[in-house]
């Protein structure tokens, strides 16, 4: 975003003139080129077509370039890099996600370093010219995440976005350390054609479960139209109320072919359906665990898989299985 000087408002920001904004990106040894969308917008009003055309940019031009980095608003920028990591197939260069909590232009922008951070991450390689993190990643206040391991969690401090269930892939500071452990390296697709899963289904929505919640609000939600999937937020380790209208009304979505995720709404955690008498009777009933997910990567992939596939029990074998480095399960 950039500030309005008649209004004062923030306003997108046309990204062409990033070097008048940046004049330090001309130091840059790598050679960098600049796309942008017409007209920009912000980034609360990204959907599924704007994901679908950040992942076809880059396909197009993927063998030209040793990396990406996407200028983003931070709003909805978990969301999106969590749903290109599910969109692309044998990606092997880096995407890094940007942007920041004071507006470029401002003197107290945190805009450049994350831009010229993000830009040298993207162009890292290793001895052998490989990309060293060939990931969809979030880039923030030092911290290199991957991207659908990230949430929002703060609006006001410069270090927005949080990892509470996964180690940052790098961190910068005089150098940049780079946490190789925690790395995905695609060992077994090294040399594939990159591939861009653009069909998703958005029919999905979340619920969040809290004290008083009614039977009546309950049924009108699961009985939504066209609905084909329920991300149900609930307390801790994945702990719902266990009143009987609350878990036959589960049920009878679950018989009528609705998939029920369930997350936590702890950021920090993981869903443990076996720990708690509540939660094995979620399970019983065939609630599924989301692990340790992010709300924003539960919602991109059931995007993803309602979008490759019909079989309601596939797609439930495959939300069980960690596609893109998502769940901290095998």
């Amino acid at each position: 975003m950039k500030q309005d000087p008649d209004s004062m408002a923030l306003i997108p920001f046309n990204f062409t003139q990033i070097l008048d904004e940046v004049p330090e990106l001309k130091k840059i040894v790598h050679k960098i080129d600049i796309f942008s969308f017409d007209p920009p917008i912000d980034s609360s009003e990204v959907e599924v077509h704007i994901w679908v055309d950040i992942a076809n940019l880059i396909k197009e031009r993927y063998d030209r370039y040793d990396g990406f980095v996407v200028l983003h608003g931070t709003d909805t920028m978990s969301y999106s890099a969590s749903a290109l990591s599910f969109m692309f197939e044998n990606l092997s260069k880096p995407v890094v996600f940007t942007g920041s909590q004071l507006p470029i232009g401002m003197l107290r922008t945190d805009g450049k370093e994350n831009l010229i951070s993000s830009i040298e991450i993207a162009a890292a390689k290793d001895s052998q010219g490989r990309a060293i993190v060939p990931e969809v990643c979030v880039y923030f206040e030092s911290q290199l995440y991957r991207g659908n391991r990230t949430t929002k969690y703060n609006a006001e401090n410069f270090r927005a976005f949080r990892s509470a269930n996964y180690p940052c892939l790098a961190e910068a500071g005089i150098h940049i350390k780079y946490n190789t452990p925690f790395i995905n390296y695609p060992e077994l697709n090294q040399g594939e054609e990159l591939r861009v899963n653009s069909v998703m289904d958005t029919n999905v929505a979340i619920f969040k479960i809290h004290p008083g919640i009614s039977e009546a609000v309950t049924e009108s939600f699961l009985k939504t139209k066209n609905l084909r999937a329920v991300i149900l937020e609930t307390y801790g380790s994945g702990n719902a109320p266990t009143k009987s209208w609350f878990i036959n009304l589960l049920r009878d979505a679950i018989e009528r072919g609705i998939i029920i995720l369930n997350v936590s709404q702890c950021l920090a955690g993981s869903v443990d359906m076996e720990a708690y008498s509540t939660g094995i009777l979620l399970k019983k009933i065939g609630v599924i665990s989301g692990f340790d997910s992010t709300t924003e990567a539960a919602v991109s992939k059931l995007f993803f898989l309602l979008g490759q596939y019909n079989d309601v029990q596939l797609i439930k074998e495959y939300l069980q299985k960690n596609l893109r480095g998502e769940i901290s399960i095998n």
